[in-house]
């Protein structure tokens, strides 16, 4: 007799004939500049302007010299504050060639919150932009400061004082620089990203040289990026999805990196993709929706996309095909991931199948591990089973700022990061995320995924967008309802007329017992759906009887 053949664990290592990147940030951008100094590196659709390679790594340098001037060293934590704009690129690389740590601060941030990050991280030197939108962020800082004992130095882009400080840094020696670079480690500390979190105050997830830069360029070698690419980034460069899998992607391979506006909006992208022959278009699924929503996107012609990345949201099939075959990225990727992690730990490949593409993240990415375990007892799951998905590796941060208690429950002792997604992997080593643990609904003793239902009510020919949420319920404990934002013209949707959709086609117990229809959802500016804002105000609405 043959012992039964065990169960192979939902377990997998990214091996790869490229080695893992030894350079800090600095020594990376002087490799691609010696080789790609005359390409393009940079484009500021809206006002034109342009940098070559040579004469973006000169203005970085202006930039760094000029901060050193003003005493920003090593360690020194450095805050940003601004929409996408040419100068905050220049601060992200300037201040990693001085070791100082930037701290990306979210434009969409009020004073209380602005205050919170300026003590946590101890900031003592702000780049902001004069404002965005509705926020005037020169009278937010007045009004903190006197709160913020670290704040010593604030410097807002585009005033007289900012271009003293490049015209300063300009005329400095650059060999101060070069004494700079020898005394840094790529694992030095050099950016601190606060995560959106859902309760109390964000943390600061500390990422090092090593951690960003070879992330950014391992998404560039599953894209297939050389210097010939041009990616747009319509995404917020505070976040990861756009300083990291955006500009360091690009300068690790000497691509270009395209920025269409300020802000996102769906036909100024697309106008941009046209006018600059962009090769690569980055979005969460919010602005592809958009984008393909867009009326007037026939008249653009997109036919330079090759390739692209949609991440930061769970991605809906129906858009996610509607965007290979409308917009023409045949070679578009999946990417998974969190701030805490640099953030992708999973994408698909562009030779994937479609079905690939449209049902899974992918597999592991280049030189890390990834497990799904059960939530309770900690043991890898056997692959096909859901479990909570961890991954370890060179992509884990360094831990969150001044908070050991809240990083020894994110990390374990293995060096494990617990992400709190649920996942299953197959026999392949593909992943689908099918949920938060703590978005999982359990009606009448049923585990439900919000998002199984989500991907069946985007078959419907009325629903543009959908989001599925618990809410509670007396006698089940919790009960479906759907957010759905409708195609313009189309009927108005009511439970019953969604029900008698679903019926036969969807399990009784998860079809939505009650409908919700929005022209927007609750969003982060990185277009992640809020789903516990959507869970407060759904309590109001059916408390209301509405």
């Amino acid at each position: 007799m043959y012992a039964a053949t065990p169960q192979r664990p939902s377990y997998a290592s990214g091996t790869s004939e490229v080695p893992l990147l030894g350079d800090t940030i600095g020594d990376n951008l002087a490799h691609t500049v010696a080789a790609f100094g005359d390409r393009e590196a940079l484009v500021d659709h809206p006002s034109g302007r342009r940098w070559t390679y040579r004469e973006f790594a000169a203005d970085v340098d202006a930039v760094a010299l000029g901060l050193a001037a003003r005493g920003v060293g090593k360690g020194d934590r450095v805050g940003i504050w601004s929409p996408n704009c040419p100068e905050w690129t220049l601060v992200q690389y300037a201040t990693a060639k001085l070791g100082a740590i930037l701290v990306n601060i979210n434009p969409a941030y009020r004073t209380h919150e602005l205050t919170y990050v300026l003590n946590q991280a101890g900031i003592s030197t702000l780049i902001s932009a004069s404002g965005f939108k509705s926020s005037d962020y020169v009278a937010m800082i007045d009004e903190a400061r006197p709160d913020c004992p670290t704040l010593s130095d604030v410097l807002v882009l585009g005033t007289p004082e900012w271009h003293d400080l490049l015209a300063t840094g300009a005329a400095a020696d650059r060999a101060r620089l070069d004494d700079i670079a020898a005394t840094l480690s790529p694992d030095d500390p050099i950016n601190i990203q606060y995560t959106s979190g859902t309760t109390g105050f964000p943390k600061g997830a500390t990422l090092s040289h090593h951690n960003i830069l070879n992330n950014g360029f391992f998404v560039g070698e599953l894209c297939g990026y050389t210097e010939a690419d041009r990616i747009c980034i319509p995404v917020p460069f505070y976040h990861c999805f756009g300083m990291v899998m955006g500009n360091l992607a690009a300068t690790s391979h000497g691509a270009c990196m395209v920025i269409p506006a300020p802000g996102f909006d769906a036909a100024t992208t697309l106008e941009t993709v046209a006018a600059e022959r962009c090769t690569s278009l980055y979005g969460v699924p919010t602005m592809f929706i958009a984008e393909l929503s867009e009326p007037s996107l026939d008249e653009y012609d997109v036919s330079s996309l090759r390739t692209g990345i949609m991440a930061g949201a769970p991605c809906p099939a129906e858009i996610m095909k509607q965007v290979i075959d409308r917009l023409g990225m045949r070679e578009v990727t999946i990417c998974y991931g969190m701030t805490e992690t640099s953030p992708v730990s999973m994408q698909t490949r562009t030779d994937d199948t479609i079905e690939r593409r449209v049902s899974t993240v992918g597999r592991v990415h280049p030189h890390l591990e990834v497990k799904i375990i059960d939530p309770e007892s900690g043991l890898t799951v056997p692959r096909g089973t859901p479990g909570e998905f961890c991954t370890r590796g060179y992509s884990v941060m360094l831990g969150y700022w001044q908070q050991a208690d809240e990083t020894a429950e994110a990390i374990d002792a293995a060096r494990w990061m617990h992400t709190g997604d649920i996942a299953v992997m197959d026999d392949e080593g593909y992943v689908q995320i099918t949920g938060r643990i703590k978005d999982m609904i359990i009606r009448g003793g049923e585990n439900i995924y919000p998002r199984e239902i989500e991907e069946f009510l985007h078959t419907h020919p009325d629903i543009v967008d959908a989001q599925v949420i618990g809410v509670p319920d007396e006698r089940y404990g919790e009960e479906t309802m759907a957010w759905v934002i409708l195609r313009d013209g189309a009927e108005p949707m009511t439970a019953e007329s969604l029900r008698e959709f679903a019926t036969g086609r969807l399990t009784h117990y998860k079809i939505p017992r009650y409908v919700h229809v929005v022209d927007e959802f609750p969003m982060t500016v990185t277009g992640k759906v809020r789903k516990v804002d959507m869970r407060e105000q759904a309590r109001e609405i059916l408390s209301g009887g509405r």
